[in-house]
């Protein structure tokens, strides 16, 4: 068994982490799962939450991103995610959140179609993920 697996972490804009780690928790559709090197294939939708990457299997989390949401594919070699946004969690402000919250509930009072109204409900929704990641992190 190896001891490490590669771990590459992509949004549309760009290659945001590939390095070889201990395991990786991911936010699955599901519930939260774990990757170990030589983990079996799956494939996964994400939902919006916390990446915790480790060091080793016992070891706390070297660095956590929050995603928005995405798509998990692991394999035995490593495990991909591709995101559409990953913000360390270190790097999230009370304001920053404050600006997206005012900014979603903006979209929905002004939201014309039932799909503009989703949209703008899975925007405040990923808000207030991303305000309950800031508060975990920060006890």
């Amino acid at each position: 068994m190896a001891d490490t697996l590669q771990l590459e972490l992509v949004s549309p804009a760009k290659l945001l982490m590939s390095e070889s780690v201990g395991m990786v928790v991911v936010p699955g559709i599901e519930g939260y799962f774990g990757v170990l090197p030589d983990h079996m294939p799956l494939l996964s939708t994400l939902r919006p939450g916390v990446v915790s990457v480790h060091d080793g299997v016992t070891d706390a989390p070297a660095k956590q991103f929050f995603v928005d949401g995405g798509f998990a594919e692991v394999n035995p070699e490593g495990c991909t995610l591709l995101v559409d946004e990953a913000i360390a969690i270190d790097e999230i402000t009370a304001d920053n959140i404050a600006e997206r919250r005012s900014a979603a509930e903006e979209l929905i009072q002004s939201a014309e179609t039932d799909g503009d109204r989703a949209a703008a409900e899975k925007a405040l929704f990923i808000v207030e993920e991303m305000a309950r990641a800031m508060a975990e992190a920060a006890a």
